[in-house]
């Protein structure tokens, strides 16, 4: 009799090609997608230490220019001209160069992520694709290299722990708000190598865009992978992107699971994280008036089109105060396109905003936004460590594009509900 699995057991037993897997178990599974970014330079290096030739299945590796683009200095401007020469010898078909968007966005838009199917990136937030039904996890720079290689990589089956959600979203509160609450509650560690289901009424409401959010920062609990079961919005969301049928996997009812954990969202205030840590988080009102010099709505935790619609409402009729530099940052060429068309970047560039090309840019502090020392920044990115916006000495809060918005036009951390209400 089979035993009960849940869905992240499922896939990963499914790509073993074994009946059932348990927690704790070693797989050699064969990702159906390898993702890898600006770093592919340093693994192709790798790549060729390994004295392999040719890549193991030239249909795998998905490779997306967006941690420095354009290039900032001669050097990126190098690792991607050697990227860019490493995928035209390997004849590798999916390379998306400079421009078309963050990787956590185009590899979901251009139909590389399916229900069930095992995505592993060299990226920590590669966990987003969860949000489709996938198993999506991170890995190293050194292992991307061997899968390249060999097609395989081993993987421990993760224990199950499972957020479920009820209620309804207030107006001005959203999906980061929950995130960064969960996190605040369960701590940076609070689900180290968990697979993270999230279930319940509110989640089933939920739209692909917040999903994807939820998915994405579950890793700053320690998760190993954040999912949520596809159903008729996935592959809604999906028909007119992937070839192929759209089968999703679902967790059997009484699969067992490490615990559950139960949050009703009807309450939820907005949220901040404070500096230095993603778990750091208190409502908006225990830090609102922090003065601000920087805002940042974008990255691929909140670049997508509901969040610069967002950002929008809040700005609409407004500027953004004296001495705030906003910065946008659409998280894809697509959504940069959908929100022209919409009128929302002519509303966010009325209001004062700095209009960025689709990247990761000042997220990871290698160009474009770099804080100065002493400066604070909002923004929707998914972390706010010492340096991480490449200044050690400034201090970075992360919170919902409502909040950074608001914040903008107050030149102070504001609570987004005093605008949306008038």
């Amino acid at each position: 009799m089979p035993i009960p699995q849940t869905i992240s057991q499922k896939i990963l037993a499914r790509n073993a090609g074994l009946e059932d897997v348990s927690p704790g178990q070693i797989v050699t599974v064969s990702p159906d997608v390898i993702l890898t970014h600006d770093n592919s330079a340093a693994i192709s290096g790798k790549f060729a230490q390994l004295g392999v030739d040719r890549v193991w299945d030239a249909e795998r590796p998905v490779i997306v220019l967006d941690h420095v683009v354009p290039a900032a200095n001669e050097k990126t401007a190098g690792n991607h001209q050697t990227i860019r020469d490493f995928v035209d010898r390997q004849g590798i078909r999916h390379f998306y160069d400079v421009g078309v968007g963050i990787c956590h966005q185009v590899v979901p838009e251009r139909g590389h992520v399916l229900p069930g199917s095992l995505v592993l990136g060299s990226d920590s937030h590669t966990t987003t694709y969860g949000a489709f039904g996938a198993f999506a996890a991170g890995i190293g720079r050194s292992e991307a290299a061997v899968v390249w290689a060999t097609g395989t990589i081993w993987l421990m089956v993760p224990e199950t722990m499972v957020i479920e959600i009820d209620g309804t979203f207030s107006a001005g509160v959203y999906p980061k708000d929950l995130i960064l609450y969960i996190i605040g509650q369960l701590g940076a560690d609070g689900a180290l190598y968990k697979a993270v289901e999230f279930r319940g009424p509110a989640i089933a409401e939920l739209d692909i865009s917040g999903r994807m959010t939820l998915c994405n920062m579950s890793v700053e609990m320690g998760a190993k992978a954040g999912i949520v079961a596809a159903d008729e919005r996935t592959m809604e969301w999906l028909r007119d992107r992937v070839e192929g049928p759209l089968e999703p996997v679902i967790s059997d009812p009484d699969a067992p699971v490490e615990r559950t954990i139960r949050y009703d969202i009807g309450e939820l205030e907005p949220q901040v994280a404070c500096p230095h840590t993603v778990d750091n988080v208190a409502p908006v009102g225990e830090v609102a008036g922090t003065r601000i010099h920087q805002a940042l709505v974008g990255t691929c935790t909140n670049g997508r089109l509901d969040d610069l619609r967002q950002a929008a409402q809040v700005l609409r009729g407004s500027s953004v105060a004296p001495g705030v530099r906003l910065l946008v940052l659409p998280a894809s060429a697509q959504i940069y396109r959908q929100a022209m068309a919409e009128g929302i970047l002519e509303t966010l560039a009325a209001a004062g905003a700095i209009i960025l090309n689709p990247g990761c840019g000042p997220c990871l502090g290698a160009h474009e936004g770099v804080l100065a020392p002493g400066e604070v920044c909002i923004s929707t990115a998914n972390r706010n460590f010492k340096g991480r916006m490449g200044c050690k000495e400034a201090s970075v809060y992360l919170a919902s594009p409502a909040t950074v918005a608001a914040s903008a036009a107050a030149g102070t951390i504001a609570d987004p509900r005093d605008r949306l209400a008038h």
